[in-house]
C-alpha cells in the first residue's frame, strides 16, 4: 500500500477570489456613476443662482441635424468636454480658411458659426478664456470643443489632454463668414 500523497500548492480559497471579483464590481459601478451625480450636483448649483441659466450636458449636436443649423443665442451655456490640438495642425489650413497658429486663442466647434466668440471654463479649476471660432472638424465622440494649444495652456490642461468645460457664447458671429 502506497502512502497518500501529500498536496503541496493548495488552491486558493474561494472567498479570496469572491472578494476581488466583488470589489472590481463595485469599483466598476462606482466609476460609471461619477459622471452622472456630477452633473446632477451642477444641476442643483445652477439652480441657486438668481439669475435663470440654462444647462446642456452636451454641446455637441446629434448627427441627425443639418450642419447649417440655426446659430446659438447669445450668453447660451454648455457643458461639456474640451480638448486640445496644436503642432501637427500648426500652420495648414482651417476650415475657415486662414491658417492654424497654436499660439492664437481660437477653437473648432462643430456648429457654431466662425467668429463666434466663447468664453471657454476650466470646471476642476476655474480658469477662463475667451477663444475665437475658426475651425470645423469631426470631433471625438462626447467632446464638445476642441481649443488651440495656447488657450489649452490657460486653462491649464495640456498635460491631462482633456478637461471638464462650461462653454458660454458671447457673440455669435455670421454663418457665411
Amino acid at each position: 500500500m502506497r502512502p497518500k500523497a501529500t498536496n503541496m500548492n493548495p488552491p486558493k480559497p474561494l472567498p479570496f477570489w469572491l472578494l476581488v471579483g466583488t470589489s472590481c464590481l463595485a469599483m466598476a459601478g462606482l466609476l460609471c456613476t461619477i459622471s452622472t451625480r456630477t452633473v446632477q450636483a451642477d444641476a442643483r448649483l445652477q439652480k441657486a443662482t438668481t439669475t435663470p441659466v440654462q444647462v446642456v450636458v452636451s454641446a455637441t449636436p446629434a448627427m441627425s441635424e443639418p450642419a447649417q443649423a440655426k446659430p446659438k443665442q447669445h450668453g447660451k451655456i454648455f457643458r461639456g468636454i474640451a480638448s486640445w490640438y496644436g503642432s501637427v495642425f500648426n500652420g495648414r489650413k482651417t476650415a475657415s480658411g486662414e491658417t492654424f497658429n497654436m499660439y492664437d486663442m481660437t477653437a473648432c466647434h462643430p456648429t457654431l458659426p466662425f467668429g463666434s466668440l466663447v468664453r471657454v471654463v476650466n470646471l476642476r479649476n476655474h480658469r477662463s478664456v475667451v477663444v475665437r471660432i475658426n475651425d470645423r472638424g469631426d470631433l471625438v465622440k462626447g467632446r464638445s470643443i476642441d481649443l488651440s494649444y495656447a488657450a489649452a495652456e490657460r486653462l491649464n490642461m495640456t498635460q491631462s489632454g482633456l478637461a471638464r468645460v462650461s462653454l458660454e457664447v458671447i457673440s455669435v458671429g455670421h454663418p457665411g463668414a
